[in-house]
């Protein structure tokens, strides 16, 4: 599709026999990535606490970014003049953007949906902004970002069939603007799965963006309110009905258990902010489930976050130091922790890929899910 095919190439390398599950290689003008993949989200061009090196060092094959909130600030054209994000950030690995479609959700107070695009209102200023298709296609062109991502409606849970319907069809409408608004070929153009919580209508969704000959294609809608078993369902309908030779990306899911639900259910790629958010509430990932460095059981224990992690946080510090930090509101803190969580999710999927390549992903799912729900 534009000539994306000269810059980009999906391998499937092996499917695991006890399961759906893929390993895969993802060739990229900044890198190749090895699927699955956790994708840590820089919205505004960073991760939250974590400087540029700090990332490099999480292991992290690929960053997100949120083309809404860099055209706000600091602007795209800003960002161009500086050769782009990989410029502009210094990271010199593959980036993702999306497109503004989320915004049109969760902004659903601050925004007026139209068939040519959408007006938004700065939250922090009041300004009016206009996003079409096209203009979509153009922020994302400036910013540079390896992957793009069609301008889309995602509908809320919960919806009826009739407002689910229109959402997706005009995602669909939408969806051929961009292809013919793209023009830049070392940028792969993703299609986003629509149709909210009805299986006609994700069906019939998958089977029109399939039709398109991408380099990939997107789950979208899900993660936006609805129970996790309803969330897995869709999931485990949707990712089948696209092309198999091609990388599934669910957009904004990333709890490991969700990692493992969505590797079993045949997803390549996964991106969340949640590793820095939970950092700044003093919540950590370990492989015995998650832990919160508030509890005074950590006051004076000098082991580290996970004895299976070897991050800076870990290999440098104790709990007890970590907790002494957080009380106190150091930010040192959040970047301990954030650094924590982020590679420990990176590891999560490499851990996975490696269970896929040995045919034990099943055995590897079901040792660790009860673990990290707790």
């Amino acid at each position: 599709m534009n000539g994306e095919e000269k810059y980009f190439n999906y391998t499937l390398v092996h499917k695991c026999q006890q399961s759906g599950a893929r390993a895969g290689v993802f060739e990229t003008p900044h890198g190749i990535i090895e699927t699955p993949v956790f994708m840590p989200v820089g919205t505004n061009s960073a991760v939250k606490t974590l400087t540029t090196d700090q990332i490099y060092d999480t292991g992290a094959q690929i960053i997100l970014s949120n083309s809404y909130h860099l055209y706000l600030r600091a602007g795209t054209k800003r960002i161009r003049n500086f050769g782009g994000i990989h410029g502009w950030m210094n990271w010199h690995r593959p980036v993702l953007t999306d497109s503004g479609g989320f915004q049109v959700f969760s902004l659903s107070n601050l925004r007026k949906i139209t068939e040519d695009g959408v007006e938004f209102r700065d939250p922090k200023d009041g300004s009016k902004h206009f996003i079409s298709p096209e203009k979509s296609m153009e922020i994302q062109q400036d910013i540079g970002a390896d992957i793009i991502m069609a301008f889309d409606e995602c509908a809320p849970y919960p919806c009826d069939h009739q407002h689910a319907k229109k959402a997706m069809e005009r995602t669909h409408r939408w969806l051929e603007r961009c292809v013919k608004a793209k023009t830049n070929p070392r940028q792969a153009l993703f299609p986003i799965v629509q149709g909210a919580f009805f299986d006609d209508l994700r069906k019939e969704s998958a089977r029109i963006i399939s039709q398109y000959d991408a380099v990939g294609y997107a789950i979208g809608g899900v993660s936006v309110g609805e129970p996790a078993d309803v969330k897995n369902y869709f999931v485990k309908l949707t990712a089948p009905l696209l092309p198999e030779n091609k990388p599934r990306y669910l957009m904004g899911v990333g709890t490991p258990e969700d990692l493992l639900d969505g590797i079993k259910n045949g997803v390549d790629m996964f991106d969340c902010v949640l590793p820095t958010r939970n950092a700044r509430h003093g919540s950590f990932f370990t492989w015995e489930g998650k832990r919160n460095i508030k509890n005074k059981a950590f006051e004076d224990d000098a082991g580290p976050l996970d004895s299976q992690c070897d991050c800076y946080a870990c290999r440098n510090h104790s709990k007890a130091y970590i907790r002494h930090l957080f009380r106190c509101q150091e930010n040192t803190a959040a970047t301990l922790l954030s650094i924590h969580n982020t590679k420990f999710l990176v590891d999560f999927a490499k851990k996975a890929r490696q269970a896929i390549l040995e045919d034990r992903f099943d055995d590897f799912y079901n040792e660790h899910y009860e673990k990290l729900v707790k």
